[in-house]
């Protein structure tokens, strides 16, 4: 039932495709004997939840600006433990990183009916996610990137201070934040270059980078903090091809056409930082 100190592997991040993946129980814990600061990750749990680890994952934390990834955990038919545990489903709510143990996912939720806590450490377990959200949230994430994109080549050069800040890629509130103030007449401009790259299905890469290779490509403003990137591990990052380049552990569509119509909602500016919210259709 305990935790080990093994990293969970991140499958999504080589393959945001798989919406069902077979892997192993690593720990199972009940969210009354997690440490406070999991605890605080799901905010909604109770005694009847649970967080489970598995060695590898295609569950995405909510985190990067993009919400998790929700679905099932069941006993696997290969699984070598008891008939009970074998009809064991979990319904994961939401997932999160440990905040303790580092590289681990927890997945937050709560077993059908009466299979509470019937998996086990070792057991083969069948993934799988909503795909229909994931979807969702994969368009989203790269709108949100290309409208970044957009808003980079149109405005760099006419903002003073200008950057790109953070994100949200969340269904319903779905923004970009700048630094320096973008008028509201750049609206139907930004909309223009959103569209056009949008339309251009400029097709969408994830490639796993260095500093050096920051460096070598002009992006020394782009590398992340080490600590994002497990120990002698590259960083992840996604390239929208003709546009720009990200760090990012997000999931992507695989062009620039599979967002679907994207639509710049408003600007909003605040101290000196800027909000640019829009929404897929």
């Amino acid at each position: 039932m305990g935790s080990t100190a093994a990293r969970t592997y991140l499958a999504f991040h080589h393959n945001a495709k798989l919406h069902t993946l077979q892997t192993v129980v690593s720990a199972i814990r009940p969210f009354s004997a997690l440490e406070e600061a999991n605890r605080s990750l799901y905010k909604q749990g109770t005694d009847q939840d649970f967080a489970v680890v598995t060695q590898a994952t295609i569950f995405h934390p909510q985190g990067g600006g993009q919400p998790s990834d929700e679905g099932t955990i069941t006993s696997s038919s290969s699984s070598s433990s008891s008939s009970s545990s074998a009809a064991a489903t979990f319904r994961v709510s939401t997932v999160r990183m440990d905040a303790v143990n580092d590289g681990q996912v927890l997945h937050f939720g709560r077993f059908d009916g009466d299979s509470a806590g019937s998996f086990q450490v070792g057991d083969t377990v069948d993934q799988a996610i909503d795909a229909d959200k994931r979807l969702l949230y994969s368009r989203l994430h790269t709108a949100g990137h290309v409208l970044g994109a957009a808003v980079r080549h149109l405005l760099a050069a006419e903002v003073p201070g200008f950057d790109e800040l953070k994100a949200s890629h969340f269904p319903d509130s779905a923004s970009c934040e700048f630094q320096g103030l973008i008028d509201g007449k750049w609206k139907e401009p930004i909309q223009r270059r959103l569209d056009e790259y949008v339309a251009r299905a400029m097709p969408v890469e994830v490639d796993f980078w260095d500093e050096d290779d920051f460096r070598r490509h002009g992006l020394e403003r782009l590398i992340p903090d080490r600590s994002l990137a497990p120990p002698g591990h590259k960083f992840r990052v996604v390239k929208i091809v003709g546009a720009e380049v990200y760090p990012c552990g997000g999931t992507h569509v695989d062009t620039t056409d599979l967002c679907g119509e994207t639509k710049v909602k408003k600007i909003s500016r605040s101290k000196g930082t800027s909000r640019v919210s829009y929404t897929v259709v």
